[in-house]
């Protein structure tokens, strides 16, 4: 009997990976297909941040690390969240990982079980939920849509919390809309948490440095409520390094120990030559982090520009992150052939096989009525893909 576990059946297939093969798949057949689909920067690690690698590989750093990291790497992290974030945490309090995507993974197992409940804000990320299957318990959704610049209300916060509530998952800049909670907004949902002591914040800082507004915050700048909050990072998005899986917490000490044990067991350590790579970015000069966002924000400007020319998607202007989420219900019931548009699913199939341009529909991200655009590509790519979309959406009658 080839039977897999019940735990998997709860789980769906990446949406966001599930495109990107598809679209693979396209171009191995001679289809010129851009690529919109995967949140990863287009950039080359930078040249100081590949030496420390090397150095490391030089220098035989190739045995197993402790599995919370080597103390430099979490030295290095500390002093980041002082000189960037002004906040205080100690080596202790910090946990790195395979990526934060096993940050956030592992922070969800260690709080969340049976019979609790955990928040998660839609639009979200599309690994959200399904680890919060995985740790059997509940994922809570609430809904915001472009109307409120897909940010939750406090009034929407309190209404979703209950007793079984143990976490809410904020990610700021957001993934899939790119939109950034000012610290006035953070403040009026943290008034909202400080009313119900059991609920752990996880928040998702992975766009951190992809930020158009000038500043980040982070709802841990809150003294009151920091002892309740694990931030989530990592060298992914900011340093143009997704393939070299480092993330990291920073959190209060008994949660870091809860994770630690449970990192103890199904992976140890982080790879070690990654690890003295992101010691390097966090520590050296943070120019190339700038120029990199920089580039991010032009593509921004071009992309929602081109977009709002397109008749029949409704656009807004993203703060944060390298993605655009329009919203395209309008053209829900139309025809192009024998192919009918039912939901943002099929239409992001509808512009890979027409258009040849690979977006992912939102009903993975828990906003059937948008579609994500990543613009972590050129310009050129960007301006052809565009056209390319209002050409196969016009033929839609």
């Amino acid at each position: 009997m080839n039977n897999l576990s019940e735990r998997l059946g709860r789980l769906s297939t990446s949406a966001t990976l599930a495109m990107s093969q598809k679209s693979s798949e396209l171009k191995a057949q001679g289809i010129d297909i851009i690529n919109m689909s995967v949140g990863e920067p287009d950039f080359n690690t930078p040249d100081h941040i590949k030496a420390a690698g090397i150095k490391a590989i030089e220098e035989n750093w190739s045995r197993y690390s402790p599995v919370p990291g080597y103390p430099e790497l979490k030295k290095a992290i500390v002093e980041k969240l002082k000189r960037e974030n002004g906040l205080d945490y100690l080596p202790s309090q910090i946990l790195c990982s395979n990526g934060a995507k096993q940050s956030v993974c592992n922070a969800i197992m260690a709080l969340a079980g049976q019979g609790d409940e955990v928040i998660i804000p839609a639009p979200y990320w599309v690994s959200y939920p399904d680890m919060v299957l995985l740790a059997d318990a509940t994922p809570v959704f609430i809904p915001s849509g472009i109307e409120q610049d897909f940010k939750i209300t406090p009034e929407q916060l309190e209404a979703a919390i209950t007793d079984k509530t143990r976490a809410i998952i904020l990610c700021s800049p957001s993934n899939p809309t790119g939109s950034v909670y000012s610290r006035q907004e953070l403040e009026a949902l943290k008034d909202v948490l400080m009313r119900h002591e059991q609920v752990i914040v996880i928040a998702d800082e992975i766009y951190e440095h992809i930020n158009y507004i000038g500043e980040h915050a982070s709802i841990a700048q809150f003294p009151e409520i920091k002892d309740r909050v694990v931030i989530v990072n990592g060298v992914s998005k900011a340093y143009a390094m997704t393939g070299w899986r480092i993330g990291f917490i920073a959190a209060p000490e008994w949660i870091v120990k809860g994770c630690n044990k449970l990192q103890g067991q199904y992976t140890s350590g982080p790879c070690s030559i990654s690890q003295k790579a992101a010691e390097a970015a966090f520590a050296g000069d943070q120019q190339c982090v700038e120029d990199m966002r920089v580039a991010f924000e032009r593509r921004r400007d071009l992309i929602v520009k081109l977009t709002k020319e397109i008749p029949g998607l409704e656009v807004n202007n993203p703060q944060g992150a390298f993605y655009l989420f329009p919203k395209c219900s309008s053209f829900y019931g139309k025809k192009y052939g024998d192919k009918v548009i039912n939901n943002s699913d099929d239409l992001a199939m509808y512009l890979l096989e027409v258009g040849h341009v690979a977006t992912v529909g939102g009903q993975s991200f828990g906003s059937p009525e948008c579609f994500r655009m990543s613009y972590a590509t050129s310009d050129e790519n960007i301006i052809e893909a565009i056209k390319r979309i209002k050409e196969a959406l016009a033929l839609l009658k």
